[in-house]
């Protein structure tokens, strides 16, 4: 019997709700040809970089009944990666490494002929810089923030949308009850898809996003509204990525070696306590979502969605379509070069169809 073409899969990055359908459908494709066999790399590239490797085969069986379970059985970091590989110099700091012909090197010696790499916008970074060394390599866009501009929607943000619908809702009965005002911090980065949604599909009254930098003033004029107009209390939802008009994001560094990404997280308290500083009387309670959004069983729209990419990846690794990111553009399936997908940060457009349904449900959006 001929020795079988190996194709490597990974996911980096955050975990997200879909990942294991992605994983899924990518064997099941393959397992219809005779030729190739699919093995997975443990923590992103770090299974492949590290001593001893971290590398298991996937099969049928090993797969089986994954695409309802939340995070990935591969495991995944947001951490290092093979251009800047962390190291402990001799005086006790640290510093990184670019390991990135080491690891094209082991992945020729392990027999791999393609990699497919999921993950959000600084996976596929790397994806094009490894493509650009010459590696065989399919991206599939996954983040619960929604925010690669190549792709109607990434999978897993449907479901952090529905989780934060469903505490919109559970907000609601205890704000009306203490008649308080529920601030409510939701992720998405740079860019406001989860808050923007969420606050919709809720019924919240406020929504501050990113994208709209927010007037304290013109949000306590909306909350009295509220207020006046009987209804007793109000949901307010914050986007981790919101910051007041002139002011800026609130964002720490991170300090673990091999992150150089800011962490977001936060930002509702110091809404709240503007909110105060600016004369609002209404009692107020915060409650911040944060990883909650990102755990749990992907919902059926992004279990669809991920099994979608997964085959699509590997028919792509079957076309030899390398340096390329699956994408959805409704109601297709598709595929666009790596430098197309990480051109431009997905943001919300402040004269989008969705921005103009928020204010036509007098959703105050701060401004």
């Amino acid at each position: 019997m001929a020795k079988k073409k190996r194709v490597l899969v990974l996911t980096g990055g955050g975990d997200c709700p879909g990942l294991n359908a992605v994983i899924r459908a990518i064997v099941k494709r393959a397992a219809q040809t005779d030729d190739w066999e699919v093995i997975g790399s443990m923590q992103s590239f770090d299974g492949v970089l590290n001593e001893p490797t971290e590398i298991v085969v996937l099969d049928e069986k090993k797969v089986d009944g994954i695409h309802f379970r939340g995070g990935t059985i591969l495991g995944t970091t947001t951490k290092g990666g093979p251009f800047a590989w962390p190291v402990k110099n001799k005086d006790g700091s640290w510093g990184s490494a670019d390991r990135s012909e080491e690891l094209l090197r082991k992945l020729q010696f392990l027999g791999v002929e393609a990699v497919i790499n999921i993950g959000g916008d600084g996976s596929q970074k790397i994806s094009q810089r490894l493509f650009e060394l010459g590696l065989n390599v399919i991206g599939v866009p996954k983040t619960i923030d929604n925010d690669l501009s190549s792709t109607d929607y990434t999978f897993g943000f449907q479901t952090a949308v529905q989780i934060a619908t469903e505490s919109v809702d559970k907000l609601a009965t205890t704000a009306a009850s203490h008649s308080r005002v529920m601030i409510m911090e939701v992720m998405g980065r740079e860019a406001g898809w989860i808050a923007l949604h969420a606050a919709i599909a809720g019924g919240a009254d406020v929504c501050v996003i990113p994208e709209i930098p927010y007037e304290i003033a013109k949000v306590i004029a909306h909350l009295r509204k509220r207020y006046q107009e009987g209804r007793g209390y109000a949901i307010v939802v914050v986007a981790e990525g919101a910051m007041p008009k002139g002011g800026f994001v609130y964002a720490h560094e991170a300090t673990e070696i091999g992150n150089a990404n800011k962490r977001l997280g936060g930002v509702a308290f110091q809404f709240e306590q503007s909110l105060k500083e600016a004369g609002m009387s209404f009692d107020s309670r915060v409650t911040v979502l944060g990883h909650l959004q990102r755990g749990g069983v992907p919902i059926a729209y992004d279990r669809v969605l991920a099994s979608q990419f997964g085959v699509k990846a590997f028919e792509l690794v079957l076309d030899k379509k390398f340096g390329e990111m699956v994408a959805y553009r409704h109601p297709n399936v598709i595929s666009v070069p790596f430098l197309e997908a990480i051109e431009k940060y997905n943001y919300i457009s402040k004269d989008s169809d969705l921005i103009r349904t928020a204010r036509g449900l007098d959703i105050s959006l701060g401004d």
